[in-house]
């Protein structure tokens, strides 16, 4: 994975330049996301991977399926992927675009799990205070882990806040063990 993630990350640092010199980081997402379902799809990951095929046909396969979806420029790109036999990293390549997109925006994803569902004001709220501690605009996703017993984990980016009755329950039992 860590190997992938380093192949990828000069594509996706040329391109989110590209996008961001334009002015068309959401669309360049948008077509990596596209790009992403495309390659996601078993038989056109085979096809891929495929001996019998040259780079440039299966360049041309992929830009025909994304059809009007794809820029000219990104039909480019993806004929760069293929002739360097990196179509198996887009997948990478769009993550990390999309931090890149992330941190030039001042946006952050934080993940909340929860022990139940959240009400629209308890997402407010997290959203709020995380926004204020971070220093970037918070865009929630929220999921629900009955296993959690009640209260919320929160990850964003490097930060972890445990709020759960689980985790509570556990730094209690290891400070009672110690």
């Amino acid at each position: 994975m860590a190997e992938q993630v380093t192949v990828a990350r000069p594509y996706a640092q040329a391109i989110f330049e590209l996008a961001q010199a334009e002015g068309a980081l959401p669309r360049w997402s948008e077509m990596l996301g596209n790009l992403v379902e495309i390659v996601s799809v078993s038989e056109v990951w085979e096809v891929i991977n495929s001996p019998h095929l040259t780079r440039r046909a299966i360049a041309e396969l992929l830009s025909e399926v994304g059809g009007e979806r794809f820029t000219a420029e990104f039909k480019s790109f993806i004929g760069v992927l293929a002739d360097n036999r990196r179509l198996t990293v887009v997948p990478e390549i769009a993550a990390l675009y999309a931090r890149m997109r992330a941190d030039a925006e001042s946006r952050i994803t934080a993940e909340v799990v929860a022990a139940q569902e959240l009400s629209e004001a308890q997402k407010a709220k997290i959203a709020d205070s995380l926004s204020k501690r971070l220093g970037r605009e918070v865009e929630l996703s929220c999921s629900i882990d009955t296993e959690l017993l009640g209260g919320a984990v929160i990850r964003a980016g490097d930060l972890v806040i445990d709020g759960s009755a689980r985790g509570k329950l556990e730094k209690l039992a290891a400070t009672l063990s110690s």
